[in-house]
């Protein structure tokens, strides 16, 4: 015990001493650092060209301290740059897409102002002012009627293809079947083969091609267009081109978008040719019913008409 006492007893004034020492050598050097003198700055240049590289180890920390700080800074940029990025990749999406529906719809006017299939053959240009939306039923409303001049029957295309035909005039709207309505019934060409068939809505989206005389002689890609048959439709119109459906049945993808109608050219048919029936234009419900009845032939009475005579 007396012994760890002698020995604190002798650490304190050494303590006390070093401490003094310390700081009488760090006066001094504030001193000598802060006096102005050639010779001091000699000196001064001398003690930091041997001591200041020589504490890159004791700097090491603190240099490593800043790098992390300025990573952390540069980092924290990087995430709001990138969030600036993204906010703007989707507006140029969506300009994207508005600059998409532009040309197309471009493409559409020029080629309604500008292209005419038939030196015979006229139209006239109606805005699509409504859709149907019935599952049961394709049809849209075009703002021309019968002021303009339009009839039932009429072929109706979108600049790029053949959309459906008129069916019902008002005086100034018209109703417009469209290819893929289950009424729709259109004699068409499949080419380069030549051969006749009729173009037969189902509400899908691709029509049927019925009625071939040698399907095997028709390859997906052929061109369909109309053919003029009964005079109805003028011939050489651009319906679609052929492909096979999941039923491996021969069908028509139509060149006209149906999902964006905005205006339709009403073709005019050629001088002399006029609709009596228009009705007849609906064809019936596919498959056709069979007779069962003998045909009437002119001029033999009808059953019943004896008992309504007497």
């Amino acid at each position: 015990m007396a012994r760890e006492r002698a020995d604190s007893s002798h650490i304190r004034p050494v303590r006390r001493l070093l401490l003094t020492i310390l700081f009488l050598c760090l006066a001094a050097l504030v001193l000598v650092w802060r006096i102005d003198n050639p010779r001091v700055e000699r000196l001064r240049s001398a003690i930091t060209d041997q001591i200041v590289p020589n504490l890159d180890w004791a700097m090491a920390p603190v240099t490593a301290l800043g790098r992390m700080v300025d990573d952390f800074q540069s980092y924290s940029r990087l995430h709001q740059q990138n969030q600036e990025l993204r906010r703007e990749l989707q507006q140029m999406r969506s300009w994207r897409e508005a600059a998409l529906q532009l040309e197309q719809e471009n493409a559409r006017l020029l080629d309604l102002n500008r292209v005419q299939l038939d030196p015979e053959l006229t139209y006239v240009t109606g805005l699509v002012m409504a859709d149907s939306g019935s599952p049961f039923r394709r049809s849209v409303l075009i703002n021309v009627g019968a002021r303009d001049g339009i009839i039932d029957g009429w072929a109706t295309m979108d600049g790029l293809g053949l959309v459906g035909r008129i069916s019902g005039v008002g005086e100034n709207t018209s109703r417009v079947i469209l290819l893929s309505d289950a009424a729709s019934r259109i004699p068409v060409t499949v080419t380069p083969s030549g051969q006749q068939a009729l173009l037969m809505g189902d509400n899908t989206g691709l029509p049927l091609l019925e009625f071939l005389e040698a399907p095997e002689d028709i390859a997906p890609g052929d061109r369909v267009l109309t053919s003029g048959d009964g005079g109805v439709f003028p011939p050489g119109l651009l319906v679609g081109h052929v492909v096979v459906g999941r039923d491996d049945r021969l069908r028509t993808r139509p060149a006209a978008d149906f999902s964006r109608l905005n205006f339709l050219r009403v073709m005019r048919s050629h001088p002399g040719t006029a609709l009596s029936d228009p009705g007849g234009l609906i064809g019936p419900p596919w498959p056709l019913p069979t007779q069962t009845d003998p045909p009437v032939a002119p001029g033999d009475p009808v059953e019943g008409t004896e008992a309504a005579d007497g």
